[in-house]
């Protein structure tokens, strides 16, 4: 048969694959080819592994012997910081341009298991630091719908690749929504799990408390798939959560929406596609009611100081000694500053200067932990909302992005206005929350992706996926 990867989720493949409608060679050489005709113009990828079809003929053997995981034979694109054994990780850094990773990370071995294929590793912004990956030392990504537009990110080559074809699925990281903000700038499907469903052994490090790996789909149910099948217990992440069940959401859903939150800010096109999918969602029969949360206000300004904060603390390992980059210099104070100097770029400086500052003597009570108070005020607004009394709501809904993607270049030059991309993404890390952005409609000139995101208590993935699979028509 003709293989049309355009038409393929996770799941389809697989049922072609059990019927030898086509080998795993075949699908990932058909993955390939789209990303040999498209990606010199997009630049998802930093690097398109060379054993591909090697690892697809050892899922074909896996295949052939009937000991099959629906995973064997999908091929997969990888951050660009996640550890994969052997091959090179820079975290999109000139400080670790050819440092190969010496283990696995604990998705990656999950996925070996599985013998699912790896396309390559993703472009992104440096060290996960950025909303448009347009601060990779690799280079800019640009959005498959228009060449002229960021894809998001930092997870902006991992979107990118699946909604240009270029891979079935990808793996991406979520510090205050560098998975769901590409997801929706790019058209496609972005999971932020619940901090510590999965592990973050052989993630590279921004914001400990932030952080979390996340798959980029092109549906809800391959979102599922990959979030079920990476969804084990580490020992070796003491962050890591126990196995925990996850159960249907029957009955009626009540989906909360802060409509005071989205006064300000929002595109009005954004605004309008968010009211339409709302009125969606009513048609099919959920309930969705506003409610207040007072202090999400806060939640970008939260984040802005504990992000730098610890992205600084992390970010200090690399001084040219124990690996990476190294400058020479007659004195050790001298490399540190060569080494961090030429190795970083200027995003990645200006938030470890920040991080430095407010966890500095007299700035540490004023800043990090008055914003760490709040934080924990943010999670009690989220607490009351999704508690037990009778106006309590199954999720929360929010547009994804306050604007489509936005033209390349365009703020660059104004780190503020960047951040504000991430002012209803960020709300999801603070608290630890699953959250789920799906794509919600195009915009009427440029034909932009649309995207709008769901929230739901803590280790409750299933009602996002519920939802998510009823917002966008797919079977349960």
């Amino acid at each position: 048969m003709t293989i049309d990867i355009s038409q393929f989720s996770i799941r389809k493949a697989h049922e072609h694959l059990m019927k030898k409608d086509f080998s795993a060679r075949e699908l990932a050489q058909a993955h390939l080819d789209v990303v040999a005709e498209k990606d010199a113009d997009i630049h998802a990828y930093i690097e398109v592994y060379d054993d591909v079809l090697a690892q697809a003929d050892i899922a074909d053997k896996r295949i052939a012997s009937g000991d099959v995981d629906t995973l064997t034979g999908i091929p997969l694109a990888i951050k660009d910081n996640i550890l994969i054994s052997g091959r090179k990780v820079s975290a999109a850094s000139k400080i670790l341009e050819n440092y190969h990773a010496t283990y696995d990370a604990h998705v990656i071995g999950l996925l070996k298991k599985a013998n699912s294929v790896f396309l390559g590793r993703t472009n992104m912004d440096e060290f996960a630091m950025g909303g448009s990956t347009e601060h990779s030392a690799y280079g800019v990504t640009r959005n498959p719908y228009d060449l002229s537009r960021v894809p998001g990110g930092s997870s902006g080559g991992s979107a990118a690749a699946v909604a240009m074809g270029g891979a079935l699925a990808a793996l991406g990281s979520d510090t205050g929504g560098s998975v769901r903000q590409p997801a929706s700038f790019c058209g496609v499907v972005g999971l932020k799990p619940t901090y510590g469903a999965l592990s973050r052994s052989g993630l590279i490090a921004m914001g400990s408390s932030l952080d979390q790996i996340g798959p980029i789909t092109k549906t809800v149910s391959d979102a599922e798939i990959l979030f079920k099948h990476l969804r084990v217990h580490d020992p070796k992440d003491s962050t890591s959560l126990p196995a925990y069940t996850q159960q249907r959401s029957d009955g009626k859903l009540t989906i909360g929406i802060p409509y005071d939150f989205l006064e300000k800010g929002v595109d009005r096109e954004v605004r309008r596609n968010f009211d339409a999918s709302v009125k969606k969602l009513e048609n099919m029969g959920y309930s969705c009611t506003d409610i207040k949360l007072p202090h999400v206000k806060h939640s970008l300004a939260i984040y802005y100081i504990i992000m730098p904060a610890e992205a600084s603390t992390n970010l200090a390992r690399f001084d040219g000694v124990r690996y990476g980059m190294r400058a020479s210099s007659d004195t050790l104070l001298a490399q540190y500053v060569k080494t961090r100097g030429a190795g970083f770029g200027a995003e990645v400086k200006r938030r470890i200067v920040l991080g430095a500052y407010v966890l500095s003597s007299g700035y540490y009570d004023a800043y990090y932990n008055k914003a760490n108070s709040v934080r924990n005020l943010v999670a009690q607004d989220f607490d009351t909302v999704f508690g037990a009394n009778e106006k309590r709501v199954h999720a929360i809904m929010t547009p994804t992005a306050p604007t489509p993607a936005f033209p390349i270049g365009e703020r660059t030059a104004d780190p503020l206005q960047m951040y504000l991309a991430d002012i209803f993404t960020v709300p999801a890390n603070i608290v630890g929350v699953p959250a789920l952005a799906v794509p919600s409609g195009v915009t009427e000139r440029g034909k932009l992706p649309f995207g709008v995101q769901f929230m739901a208590p803590h280790m409750r993935e299933d009602t996002l996926f519920r939802i998510g699979k009823d917002f966008l028509g797919e079977q349960q």
